[in-house]
């Protein structure tokens, strides 16, 4: 029976919709988290009997079956969260489109608007800006050498470093950071710790401050974007979804118990 087919499809369907509901929730605190949605599509369809508009007696439309339901693809949405004010020198938000730069130790590229980093060691000891990771925050200049002495740390909204050190009344100007964006944000790779990876889908990194980027928030950080009253209506239109197709696949075994159990 093609029911028993079509609702275990869609019973498959349903599972991974509720798996992607679940990660957003249990993401609802990470910082800069941006939430996922499944999209789904109908599989073929069977024809059993095709339309005939000819004279006389006309069929004006098929007779088609569907074969159940298939997840295209994990839609990522890009909306802006809440900004939370940390008051920590060292904790930036994008006011904007754009991401951050950072650059791991075999020289690979990542994107992230995660912008909660630290003071950590470079490869000769300098104090250099990092991730939680230990990933070198990009600039113009490429990693961000802090030098030391470091009394004060100060950006502006155009990502340009201010540095004040111990002994100096001059403000030093340091570097400015790289804000970069995408023609296709969608398209972007997630590998975790709330980094992204181009792909040929999302194009290449173009610098962000000369379009929609956005400006840089000294003293805040992005929550996540995801609402947990609206996944929570997710959850449960799944779950019942869930139980729909499971009664169709009980629903076509009765009626195999059935057939099996007519008597001449």
């Amino acid at each position: 029976m093609r029911a028993l087919w079509t609702a275990a499809s869609g019973m498959k369907a349903q599972q991974l919709n509720v798996d992607t509901i679940s990660n957003n929730l249990a993401n609802v605190n990470t910082v800069s988290f941006k939430k996922q949605r499944v999209e789904f599509k109908d599989l073929f369809y069977e024809t059993l009997s095709r339309n005939n508009m000819g004279e006389g007696q006309s069929r004006p439309v098929n007779l088609e079956i569907g074969h159940g339901v298939m997840p295209m693809a994990t839609l990522r949405s890009f909306g802006m969260g809440s900004f939370e004010q940390t008051n920590n020198d060292l904790d930036f938000a994008i006011d904007g489109k754009g991401f951050f730069m950072v650059r791991d130790a075999n020289d690979n590229m990542f994107y992230t608007r995660d912008g909660s980093f630290k003071l950590g060691m470079g490869e000769g000891g300098e104090t250099m800006l990092v991730t939680a990771d230990g990933y070198f925050v990009q600039s113009d200049g490429g990693d961000i050498d802090l030098g030391e002495g470091i009394q004060e740390i100060s950006v502006n909204e155009n990502g340009m470093m201010f540095i004040k050190r111990d002994g100096e009344e001059e403000v030093e100007e340091l570097a400015q950071l790289t804000l970069v964006r995408f023609a296709n944000t969608a398209g972007l790779e997630a590998v975790g710790k709330n980094m992204y990876i181009e792909s040929a889908a999302s194009g290449e990194a173009m610098e962000a401050f000369e379009g929609d980027g956005g400006k840089v928030m000294q003293g805040f950080l992005e929550s996540s974007n995801v609402q947990v009253v609206e996944e929570m209506v997710k959850l449960i239109t799944a779950q019942r979804a869930y139980e729909i197709n499971s009664k169709s696949i009980q629903t076509a075994d009765q009626m195999l118990e059935q057939a099996n159990n007519l008597k001449r």
